[in-house]
């Protein structure tokens, strides 16, 4: 005789036990918990699909079938290629291949460091084997090569990456605390074929670059590509890296550095940050003080090579050095930043100054005076807030960035995204050094309500005024100059003339009216400067980014479970306020339905 034992629905551990009559024992539950697991569902509920089975006990039939299941089972497997590796992922972790970008980017920038670090351990009268080793290889064992330590590897796509791609390597260390995730880096060494350069190893990473203080057993490379803030890594990265080693580090909470949770960016890096046009600059620079302050505690100090805000985080590589004479100056190179809630002017104020006195090589440091602002913008009359502090000193090494720029040209194809690390590297390389922050013309504009001039016959009045000017790599459209604030304001007053603004925005005490009616103080010429047009944009590089594909941002962390469709997860959560409203009465219908359900089930155990 067939009978159903429980129609398809969610039940609960204890609805569990009251349908097998409360005779379920704890080898029961096991499996009920290998059900839990399977299914990816939380221990409260499960789906269990209706079925016919001879009449017997309910718990009986799940003893007797104990259910098998492996780790590929549960998590699936894709494989994917990049580069020169092919590794397998499991389908809960995603891949995201706009971040190709970062990896292509961190090679090119690891291998130059590379070669320099192998020329210079090289550095002897040359013979035959001395010439052969001129240029070292990739994919090749060097006892005198770099070590690198990824702290964070997930499946070990960049680490098998950095064995297969950057010349002149001795070790590559690709660490995770998931055993799970281990387990597919040991996979993927072994089917690149490059064990003898890349190591797994499971453990914390923050404790793995603890043990790797002394200075024999510092690392050339650490690279830091965290989900979210990597600011709990920073104090073990600053300690664990060698004298002039290199350290690169993600950070992918751009809402917090951003200006949308200040009190959240002042916990985790040391500064407040501030939720404006130049958020993304500025995110870079809080980035590179916190990390420098880090360092500064074991008589360190940072140098940077490249900081780059990409798409939806940020990436910086600095060099690390030990020196206490110089971590002296690092507190001359923080400052915070003012900017004006009007009108968007800014002005950076340094906390301190540094003052040369007898003998060479001597200085003395003094707390920087200030404000470097009136209590009200003397443009719009409106308050100031400060953020900060931020690394106010040069953020790239433009002599670096040639040589990076070389190697990526003369790599042929080798890297996928090789057009847009050559453009975004231009746009950094024609940056004003000496200019922190930027603005955007679209939002100059905007506070006046006019219509924007052409970028080419801005930057042309700023040049005509004997100023400097540049692009940003952060952001379309913007410039950084030294010019003062006030002339570009000139500058939007004679361009309104020409371009007037609509009458009902010249309302009493409005910004527009309160700018437009200051008088003109310098003289501004729009006649087309022969500089005017940046040389990336002449060499057409692809200097920003478009968005290549659907859903390219960030993804959701990385679970146990399946992955998700995200577009079956936008369509399902369309309208998902409404479908609730009707679930609900769904719901108290279907527990009366279930509690039957229990009870005749119950009856029919007993």
């Amino acid at each position: 005789m067939l009978r159903r034992v429980f129609s398809c629905r969610f039940i609960t551990a204890s609805q569990y036990q009251g349908l097998c009559g409360g005779h379920c024992s704890n080898h029961s539950f096991k499996h009920l918990g290998l059900l839990y697991e399977v299914c990816g569902l939380k221990p409260s509920k499960i789906i269990v699909q209706h079925h016919w089975q001879p009449t017997a006990p309910f718990c009986s039939s799940i003893t007797q079938q104990p259910i098998q299941t492996s780790m590929e089972d549960k998590l699936g497997v894709n494989e994917v290629s990049e580069g020169q590796a092919k590794v397998v992922l499991p389908s809960s972790v995603f891949y995201n291949p706009v971040q190709e970008y970062n990896r292509d980017l961190t090679i090119a920038i690891i291998s130059e460091v590379s070669a320099e670090s192998f020329h210079r351990s090289n550095n002897k009268p040359a013979d035959s084997q001395a010439l052969e080793q001129k240029q070292p290889q990739a994919g090749k064992y060097y006892e005198n090569g770099i070590s690198i330590f990824e702290g964070l590897a997930a499946s070990g796509l960049r680490s098998v990456r950095f064995g297969l791609e950057i010349p002149g390597v001795r070790e590559v260390i690709a660490n995770d605390f998931d055993k799970n995730a281990v387990a597919f880096i040991e996979r993927n060494i072994e089917k690149n074929e490059i064990s003898h350069l890349v190591k797994a190893r499971h453990g914390d990473a923050a404790m793995g670059m603890y043990e790797h203080r002394q200075e024999s057993d510092q690392f050339d490379v650490i690279d830091l590509d965290p989900y979210g803030s990597p600011s709990i890594f920073l104090d073990s990265a600053v300690q664990a890296v060698k004298d002039g080693g290199l350290l690169c580090v993600t950070c992918t909470d751009a809402a917090v550095l951003c200006g949308n949770a200040p009190e959240k960016c002042s916990a985790n890096y040391g500064a407040m940050s501030l939720r404006s046009k130049f958020c993304h600059e500025m995110a870079v620079r809080i980035i590179l003080q916190c990390i420098d302050s880090h360092a500064n505690r074991y008589s360190r100090y940072i140098v940077p090579l490249v900081s780059l805000s990409i798409d939806f985080y940020f990436r910086v590589f600095v060099r690390v050095h030990t020196g206490q004479k110089q971590v002296k100056h690092s507190v001359a190179k923080r400052s915070m930043v003012f900017e004006c809630v009007g009108c968007g002017a800014h002005m950076i104020q340094p906390i301190a100054e540094v003052i040369p006195t007898k003998g060479e090589g001597n200085f003395k440091f003094m707390p920087g005076s200030g404000p470097v602002v009136p209590q009200k913008c003397q443009h719009c009359h409106h308050q100031h807030r400060i953020g900060g502090p931020i690394w106010s000193a040069p953020i790239h090494d433009h002599d670096f960035i040639r040589r990076v720029i070389a190697r990526v040209q003369s790599s042929g194809h080798s890297f996928h995204t090789a057009d847009r690390i050559i453009g975004m590297l231009n746009v950094a390389l024609e940056e004003l050094p000496d200019v922190p922050l930027y603005y955007v013309l679209d939002a100059v504009c905007g506070v006046l309500h006019c219509t924007p001039p052409s970028m080419k016959v801005f930057r042309s009045a700023l040049l005509n005024g004997g100023y400097r000017v540049s692009l940003s790599h952060a952001a379309k459209n913007s410039y950084k100059t030294d010019a003062p604030i006030g002339f570009v304001w000139d500058i939007m007053r004679a361009w309104v003339k020409n371009n007037p603004v609509s009458s009902r925005r010249l309302t009493e005490g409005s910004i527009v009216k309160t700018i437009l009616d200051q008088q003109q103080t310098y003289e501004v010429s729009f006649q087309e400067h022969a500089d005017a047009n940046p040389q990336s944009r002449e060499k057409g590089l692809l200097r920003w980014q478009t968005n290549p594909e659907p859903y390219w941002g960030p993804k959701a962390r990385a679970k146990r479970g399946h992955s998700v469709d995200l577009v079956a997860k936008q369509a399902s959560n369309q309208g998902k306020t409404k479908k609730s409203k009707v679930g609900d009465i769904s719901e108290a219908n279907s527990e009366h339905t279930m509690d039957d359900s229990a009870e005749e089930s119950r009856n029919s155990c007993s």
